[in-house]
């Protein structure tokens, strides 16, 4: 079959592609640490399992509407009126299959041929890819090593032009583990405030691991929650990837256009998997608090070992949970070295490239995974190294 040309812009998301090659290795017998895949490896919580259990047993196996089912959409809306302080109402709320779809649903909703979008780089790799899909023109700002991954908002008065239509912003930010400072980001919205047709895309998805200070969204300066997407869920906070829970918060204009991107689609987020996530909001949190020590813990050991090896140097990560080493005194490219490591060493890890140019120079590990395990890779990686 011959595909559609648009089939040529659409890019990957390279994690799973060195997750295939680690599992290959893997069934050939040969030991892999995996740190090359963004999930965390706890449990999710009992109680949100057992309330997936019990939704099912009440008979929650249909179809809901394709936004989400209203009680969900209304503790979601709490959840964001309460941690954002800002008002939000459930019409507001469009419940998805995983967060990602949210940004494919944005892009695809409010980008044009030609239009210009502006997102971090290096980031998520599948900002670009749909910027692309779309025939808009994607437009990288650098984040960078000495601003600790931070963008500079001078760097973005200098990007935005007039065809210039959409903002990303992530923080925590996955791949560098930097944050957006409350400050950044008030110079940020002085930037673009007067121009109402740039939409905000902002992905909040690791808002809950944060290690230093406290969680600042856009969407909480006056002017800007109508123009603001939130894009959240329940993957990284409650250890749910595979149950597919997330949700974008936005005007509800735009959440009824998204809503029909849901019916065309997906048709509706699995019943029993909303149900739980109103355990997930309104139940217990003590889960997440455990999971974001441990996590701290395990970022302070995979940064100072990786710290002791020649030609790394990595920042201390302030979110997420990634560590993002610069390894330009290696004398090896990105893409190669990570490949060294995977074949010579047993350490799965990602090349800074798969998320973008401006990542040559440097690896992303991502700690979740056993104290045991990364000691383990440390010593894996000065071994071959």
């Amino acid at each position: 079959m011959k595909l559609a040309d648009r089939m040529s812009n659409l890019g990957t998301e390279t994690a799973f592609e060195v997750l295939a090659k680690a599992r290959k290795l893997e069934a050939e017998g040969k030991s892999i640490i995996h740190l090359e895949i963004g999930e965390p490896d706890f449990p999710t919580p009992e109680n949100i399992c057992n309330a997936a259990i019990e939704s099912i047993k009440a008979g929650d196996t249909h179809y809901t509407p394709s936004a989400g089912i209203p009680e969900v959409r209304k503790s979601i809306a709490d959840y964001i009126s309460r941690t954002r302080g800002i008002d939000v109402h459930p019409d507001e709320v469009v419940m998805t299959p995983g967060a990602k779809p949210i940004m494919f649903y944005a892009i695809l909703a409010l980008i044009n041929p030609g239009d210009e979008v502006i997102y971090p780089n290096p980031g998520f790799p599948i900002y670009e890819s749909m910027i692309k899909f779309v025939d808009g023109v994607p437009v990288p700002i650098q984040l960078k090593e000495e601003k600790n991954f931070a963008f500079d908002p001078e760097d973005l008065r200098k990007l935005i032009t007039p065809k210039t239509k959409m903002l990303i912003m992530n923080t925590p930010q996955n791949p560098t583990g930097g944050i957006l400072t409350e400050d950044v980001i008030r110079k940020i919205a002085e930037i673009v405030k007067d121009r109402e047709d740039i939409t905000i895309l902002s992905d909040e998805i690791y808002s809950r691991l944060i290690f230093q200070g406290d969680h600042f969204s856009i969407t909480q300066i006056p002017g800007f929650k109508d123009r603001t997407i939130i894009l959240d869920g329940f993957s990284k906070t409650y250890a749910m990837t595979g149950w597919r829970a997330g949700y974008g918060v936005m005007n509800k204009d735009l959440a009824a256009v998204t809503a029909k991107l849901m019916t065309n689609s997906n048709s509706c987020t699995n019943a029993m998997v909303q149900k739980a996530c109103i355990e997930a909001y309104e139940g217990s949190q003590d889960s997440v608090e455990e999971m974001k020590k441990e996590f701290m813990i395990r970022r302070d050991i995979i940064v100072e070992g990786l710290n002791s090896i020649d030609g790394f140097s990595c920042n201390l990560p302030l979110g997420a949970f990634y560590a993002f080493p610069n390894i330009t005194k290696t004398g090896m490219g990105s893409r190669e070295l990570a490949d060294h490591l995977l074949y010579k060493g047993g350490v799965a890890a990602l090349s800074g490239t798969a998320f973008g140019a401006f990542g040559e120079g440097y690896l992303r590990f991502s700690y979740a995974n056993s104290r045991e395990n990364i000691k383990e890779a440390i010593k894996r990686i000065k071994d071959v190294m």
